[in-house]
């Protein structure tokens, strides 16, 4: 665990995200996406599977639709892919180890939310599946914000359904854009590295706080980077 500090910040929220962060769902989006691009004889550059973390549903399935050759209308793109992760959710739901308890930990301290690129459909049936929905404060979709990730604006939506202002949170994210969309809102970011799927160097050394695990998550470490109220 490293961190950094950050004197006189008061954290008085957290915000989650749930890809990566919470259900080990990245590798499952790459399969479905990837599994399409090569029905439609399509192409995956090996750069795809970064680009496409943390775009919202128009942005992705316009990407698989335009830039890597699926050769159908972006809205029949986004339809068969979250169809078929509704499926593969409903077969086995990729829970990380840990989330359950780091989520309780934390909501038992301050009030919490969502900041996902997920689309509902898949954040209702994740967070169901998983007994959290009571836990968040509020949940957000990029879907309804103006931008996916790495624009802040779903995490300025998280903090503005909390009523706290966005210097005020923690964020716990994973990816590049992820994190990039997290500190360009303005919040004290956490960042949990995925194994496969590593945030640039770059962009982890501004985290307030790197953790090797969700275990490691627990209201002292979010202490550790700021006071709390």
């Amino acid at each position: 665990m490293t961190a950094t500090g950050h004197d006189g910040v008061v954290i008085e929220a957290c915000v989650f995200d749930l890809d990566g962060v919470l259900i080990d769902s990245e590798p499952v989006w790459e399969q479905v996406r990837r599994q399409l691009v090569d029905e439609r004889h399509g192409r995956w550059p090996p750069e795809a599977q970064a680009r496409l973390m943390g775009m919202n549903t128009d942005e992705w399935a316009r990407y698989l639709s335009h830039d890597l050759g699926v050769g159908l209308a972006p809205d029949q793109v986004a339809d068969l892919v979250v169809d078929r992760m509704v499926e593969r959710y409903a077969q086995r739901l990729p829970v990380m180890p840990g989330a359950v308890d780091a989520v309780r930990r934390v909501a038992s301290r301050w009030p919490i939310a969502m900041a996902s690129s997920s689309p509902r459909r898949l954040i209702d049936a994740a967070l169901a599946t998983m007994g959290m929905v009571g836990l968040f404060t509020a949940t957000i979709s990029t879907d309804e914000v103006g931008r996916g990730k790495p624009a802040p604006d779903v995490y300025l939506a998280a903090a503005d359904r909390l009523g706290v202002p966005a210097p005020r949170c923690a964020a716990v994210e994973d990816s590049t854009n992820g994190l990039r969309s997290a500190l360009d809102a303005g919040l004290l970011t956490i960042a949990v590295p995925h194994a496969r799927y590593p945030p640039d160097a770059s962009v982890l050394g501004q985290a307030a706080l790197v953790l090797g695990s969700l275990s490691d998550l627990t209201v002292g470490a979010i202490e550790s980077i700021g006071p709390s109220s």
